[in-house]
């Protein structure tokens, strides 16, 4: 049923037959009630809710009134039914995708974001190879974070736009789709999420969990995975945060009726080595290949996994679950699936099999310690703030991103290094930018002679 009918259905009577030159003013007058009850608040109702979210939508309400809503909310608070409510009624603004005729268990798998996080390249074809269908989309990078649509479109020829029919079908053959958010899902939601950019309301954790669940539910998957990252490199930079996301996250999924677990995981240090798209592609392969495989990176891929094993209904055991992924490695499977995902949509596998094929950046650098001792921080945050200064990364939707450049780690917290070891190798395409970056690179990375602990990487899981 289509989302104006659903909100239509649940109109006041007294608005319904209101005259078409008094609707814009009844719409600004509803507002305004709305607006008043939350300033004062009051808890809203679903249909409050859904009067708010359809006029926003279409362009009845206007930004200003909006803003103050917003606002209300973010300094008010919202209850679990109110953030439920909201959730819905983003979801359903738009495009929403059925998935039924997969006839299987469907878990998507979100991550709230970080640093050299190529989790899903690795993660989603070890799944699917397993038997766990994987119906996957993603978006793009935005501030120090990357996306995985930017990570796989550096793969020459792959094509992340797909048809809904395509995008099924692709799933039903080779039990794996991985496409960019091409459909009009969860409109409400983007526009919400701009305005509250502008308005200085982003870091409100309702207004996050709803934006999150609203897309994963539009999205069309039963079961739900969220991978909470916590640090300096995330969104949320404390576990105490963190937590209570994770938990609203949860209470929306019971309310929506997805089962939903979130995992808590560390994201203080970049994850893995690579920081930059076709760097982590590179990872990501040498990874599945079972060639080079960062410790903090095969932890957060193995226990994801189990859980996305565990929810499909595929594995209760989640220590046999990991066994079996680390098999897939072994025996190429997963490599496997990787290569057929890329060859189904239209990439070019020579890449994938050759990674030497991967375009290069003009000059790398090796960055030298300049003191022994052990590596006390690796500031993720900083590391992808400077990986966007050299190309890698967007500041507005619209910005063109070099996939060629980046940062790869040679080193990670808790680890010994002697003067004058490589710590890190710098890649870039414009001279002056690399030296830049040569320098600032050494103040994020600090050394300490104290003993330093290796980051834990799990740091909790709540469902």
């Amino acid at each position: 049923m289509g989302f104006a009918l659903f909100i239509v259905s649940h109109l006041p009577p007294t608005l319904l037959s209101n005259k078409k030159n008094l609707e814009k003013e009844s719409i600004n007058m509803r507002i305004l009630d709305i607006i008043e009850n939350k300033k004062n608040k009051k808890e809203l109702s679903k249909e409050e809710i859904q009067f708010f979210i359809k006029g926003y939508t279409s362009g009845e309400i206007t930004d200003y009134q909006a803003a103050a809503l917003i606002m209300a909310m973010y300094l008010n608070g919202m209850s679990n039914k109110e953030t439920a409510d909201l959730t819905i009624a983003m979801a359903y603004s738009g495009d929403t995708l059925d998935l039924s005729s997969l006839n299987e268990i469907i878990v998507d798998k979100h991550s709230t974001g970080g640093v050299g996080d190529k989790v899903s390249l690795i993660l989603l074809p070890i799944i699917s190879s397993l038997g766990v269908p994987v119906a996957k989309m993603s978006g793009r990078g935005l501030g120090f974070t990357g996306g995985t649509v930017d990570k796989l479109q550096s793969i020459p020829g792959y094509n992340t736009n797909l048809t809904t029919e395509e995008f099924i079908k692709q799933v039903k053959e080779i039990g794996i789709s991985m496409i960019s958010q091409t459909l009009n899902l969860a409109p409400a939601d983007k526009k919400i999420y701009a305005l509250r950019d502008s308005i200085a309301c982003v870091d409100s954790i309702s207004l996050i969990a709803s934006s999150i669940m609203s897309k994963k539910i539009a999205s069309g998957a039963q079961k739900i995975l969220i991978d909470v990252t916590v640090g300096s490199g995330a969104f949320m930079k404390n576990i105490k945060d963190a937590k209570k996301l994770a938990s609203e996250i949860i209470e929306i999924g019971k309310l929506a009726n997805r089962e939903t677990l979130c995992v808590l995981t560390n994201m203080d240090e970049p994850l893995g080595y690579a920081v930059g798209n076709n760097l982590e592609v590179i990872e990501a392969i040498n990874f599945l290949k079972g060639e080079v495989m960062p410790e903090d990176l095969k932890k957060v891929v193995l226990e994801l996994g189990a859980y996305m094993i565990k929810l499909a209904g595929k594995g209760e055991n989640l220590e046999n679950s990991k066994q079996a992924m680390l098999e897939s490695i072994n025996n190429k499977k997963a490599y496997n699936k990787f290569l057929e995902l890329v060859k189904h949509q239209g990439g070019d596998t020579s890449y994938i099999e050759n990674v030497e094929n991967f375009e290069k950046a003009k000059f790398m650098k090796p960055i030298y310690s300049e003191k022994s001792g052990n590596i006390a921080k690796i500031n993720a945050e900083e590391i992808g703030k400077l990986a966007n200064f050299l190309g890698a990364g967007r500041e507005k939707m619209e910005d063109k991103i070099d996939d060629a450049v980046g940062i790869v780690l040679s080193t990670k917290v808790g680890r010994k290094v002697q003067k004058d070891d490589v710590i890190a190798y710098i890649y870039a395409n414009d001279m002056n930018k690399l030296e830049l970056a040569s320098e600032k690179i050494k103040d994020i990375i600090k050394i300490t002679e104290d003993p330093v602990r290796k980051n834990k990487m799990i740091l909790d899981v709540i469902m």
